[in-house]
């Protein structure tokens, strides 16, 4: 099995262009558009799904059974919920992230008539020279904060002039931040980083012209982060999908930002026992460092697979994340380490090599027939 020759430089400068293209949930054509252009490049089929998904296929000499990896391309952000008497926006957060983050960002507001405004959330009391210490101590909470936009914008009727309807998208700024030691900086890595990964990996197939025992389907959904994912973009020839997404690097998890996280379970449950044991054991003996860990307040395009009714196998594997669904930071290497993983992963048998997995000999289950219980 050969080495997947990552291009680092690739994959950061990937990740950098990917983490400038607005793409809250529910507003990805533009990232969609991107993508496509790059795997044509890539000379990598694809297709675009009803709902606008991408489903990419890495060729192989045998297609059926097939096997997947998944990232997603959508981001959290906000929508306007309300065009305010003081000629500021009420937000409603798209995904699951706390107000506390967005205060004092810069955002892009995308009008129905095609126009941008731009803009900063700010809490309601954010004067210090107006308010004192109440800037301190008022509520945390999407109620408790507003765009200020970034035009002369007193009212309602301002508002609308603007071309602003309640409705419009409202995306956050990323401020990407590469520093010379390896760490990067930047809001979106969930899950930008994870679609620079898999492309990093097409990239280098592609280069070394690797031909594939097994067709692999890279899979890109958009709208994991409001919970539908990878619900409608798998067939029935793929039998098992990895999941690529971020770790929860903090006190209490055992993630890590130095190598890659390996997710026994997360709030949906355990993911496929053979399959984790699989990428486990690459990681073991190709020498990649690794972590193992449970998310309690996580969920993937894994979960929505399943739950969807597909019969698929499915795992997750993570780079580094600390602060994530905030101001978010992860390393070079990380990202380098799962990237090399995948290649292997690519490359090796199928967990599920026929219509039927197999079990064979399980270890660490009995494999000795129980004993006949006699009753009375």
């Amino acid at each position: 099995m050969k080495e997947a020759n990552i291009d680092l430089g690739y994959l950061t400068g990937m990740l950098r262009q990917l983490i400038e293209i607005p793409s809250p949930a529910g507003y990805t054509d533009s990232i969609v558009h991107f993508v496509g252009e790059e795997l044509e490049r890539l000379s990598v089929p694809f297709e675009i799904t009803r709902r606008g998904a991408i489903r990419a296929v890495l060729n192989g000499k045998h297609k059926s059974p097939g096997r997947a990896l998944v990232a997603h391309l959508d981001t959290l952000g906000a929508m306007v919920k309300k065009l305010k008497s003081n000629g500021r926006l009420e937000l409603a957060p798209i995904g699951t992230w706390s107000s506390r983050f967005g205060e004092g960002a810069r955002v892009t507001i995308f009008t129905s008539e095609g126009k941008t405004c731009r803009g900063t959330i700010l809490p309601l009391k954010a004067s210090g020279h107006t308010y004192d210490d109440k800037v301190d101590t008022q509520p945390v909470g999407w109620p408790y904060v507003e765009v200020r936009v970034d035009e002369f914008s007193d009212s309602h009727d301002d508002l609308l002039q603007l071309g602003v309807r309640v409705g419009d998208y409202v995306s956050i700024d990323p401020n990407f931040e590469l520093l010379d030691n390896g760490f990067i900086n930047s809001r979106h890595l969930d899950n930008k980083a994870g679609v620079a990964i898999v492309l990093a990996l097409a990239q280098a197939m592609r280069t070394a012209d690797v031909e594939l025992d097994q067709s692999c389907y890279l899979l890109f959904t958009i709208f994991e982060e409001v919970g539908s994912g990878a619900s409608s973009i798998l067939h029935g020839d793929i039998a098992e999908m990895v999941s690529i997404d971020n770790s929860t690097v903090a006190p209490g998890q055992s993630s890590i930002e130095a190598g890659i996280t390996v997710c026994m379970m997360d709030s949906s449950g355990p993911f496929d026992y053979h399959l984790t044991q699989r990428l486990i054991a690459l990681c073991e003996t190709y020498g990649l460092k690794y972590s193992r860990d449970i998310f309690n307040h996580y969920r993937c395009d894994a979960a929505s697979a399943v739950e969807a009714g597909n019969d698929i196998r499915t795992a997750l594997v993570c780079y580094g994340v600390d602060g994530s669904h905030g101001y978010e930071r992860t390393h070079q290497f990380s990202l380098f380490e799962l990237a090399k993983l995948l290649g292997y992963y690519v490359q090796g048998e199928s967990t599920v090599k026929h219509d039927r997995y197999d079990l064979g000999p399980l270890k660490g289950f009995p494999t000795q027939p129980l004993p006949e219980i006699s009753i009375g």
